[in-house]
């Protein structure tokens, strides 16, 4: 295995719209939400322990996560957890870890992926991935992986490349923003559009000099730790200067104003797994098309419903039709899978009403 090739997995996330599995204490990256035998985060370590060490595989979580994520990834080591004192985006916690990497390998290349995507075809993913390392390590280039559309879909960000250049690498044109159903499906029949996977692969030095470009202030700003990273002392600094950076995504501070931005059609199945319609799209149904997590089921005139236990209890419908049925500990959704987006509103109602007891 190649000691150059690092990872860094962002597990910092709410998970809000899986409510109430997800939770501010417990979000999803940390449940198993397929009924599988492995948390999102697990597969997605294994996944890129395949072809990273496990030594050098970072992961960026909230302060609050520390000792889950220690919990479930025990070949991790606590040094291998970068947490963030304040949310600040995507921005500022890739910066501080291309900064610990790059202090400790000089020549690393590295991979950024959220923790809560479903691959299915592991070897494809990993040969996209051997792809963009080889390329990274040739030039002075920042790679994305673009996922092939399947349907006009609204929800993602899109990535345009030239459509006369048939090499598998190609140069970004721009990114583009979520757009709406009539432009994506323009985007859809154009064919030089992928969706925005946020899967991203750079030499360490290649994106900190994305960073002195393009977002010196922060850069200036974590550079002066640079002598106490990787030490006990990172910590304090941390601490006392991480809120003070530019609450800015990597998409904006860097991507959308770099111009050595190239982008990989991926061949690998995706799938974010950021709505329980999403989860249902993944998971194989019975012959009426319910698809079940973890429950006994016992279900008469009912169809096209999301059904998750916590455990194995039996759950009995009937004549309920294009659901979210979900039954947490304390909590018990019976929600309409059409109105799935509105979950985060429903929270923010749970919380005003109960106080955080349930969110």
């Amino acid at each position: 295995m190649n000691k150059d090739y690092y990872a860094v997995i962002m597990a910092g996330g709410i998970g809000s719209r899986f409510w109430p599995v997800s939770t501010q204490e417990f979000p999803k990256q940390f449940h198993d939400m397929l009924g599988t035998g492995e948390t999102l985060l697990q597969k997605t370590f294994s996944r890129l322990n395949k072809i990273i060490p496990s030594e050098n595989i970072y992961i960026l979580t909230n302060e609050m996560y520390l000792e889950i994520t220690l919990k479930q990834l025990p070949k991790i080591s606590e040094e291998q957890v970068v947490l963030e004192p304040a949310m600040r985006n995507t921005a500022p916690c890739i910066l501080l870890s291309a900064l610990k990497i790059k202090k400790k390998n000089p020549n690393a290349l590295m991979l950024v992926a959220p923790s809560d995507h479903w691959i299915e075809d592991e070897n494809a993913f990993a040969n996209d991935v051997q792809a963009c390392f080889d390329a990274a390590q040739r030039e002075n280039i920042l790679l994305t992986l673009g996922i092939e559309p399947t349907f006009p879909n609204t929800g993602y960000g899109y990535i345009e490349s030239d459509k006369n250049d048939i090499s598998e690498i190609k140069k970004v044109k721009q990114f583009r923003e979520k757009p709406n159903y009539e432009t994506a499906k323009q985007f859809l029949a154009d064919g030089n559009f992928l969706w925005n996977a946020g899967i991203f692969i750079w030499s360490a030095h290649s994106i900190v000099a994305s960073f002195e470009k393009n977002l010196a202030e922060m850069n200036a700003l974590f550079s002066k730790g640079t002598d106490v990273l990787n030490t006990s002392e990172e910590k304090n600094f941390i601490e006392k200067n991480y809120s003070e950076a530019e609450n800015i995504s990597i998409d904006y501070g860097i991507l959308e104003k770099a111009g050595n931005v190239f982008v990989k059609r991926a061949t690998f199945d995706w799938n974010d797994l950021g709505t329980w319609g999403a989860l249902y799209d993944k998971l194989e149904k019975d012959e009426n098309q319910n698809a079940v997590v973890n429950a006994e089921t016992l279900l008469k005139n009912s169809a096209s419903n999301m059904i998750f236990t916590d455990t194995k209890k039996l759950v009995v419908l009937d004549g309920i039709e294009e659901y979210i049925v979900v039954d947490k500990e304390d909590v018990l959704l019976l929600f309409p899978k059409k109105k799935e987006q509105q979950i985060k509103e429903l929270l923010n109602e749970v919380s005003h009403k109960f106080g955080k007891k349930y969110v």
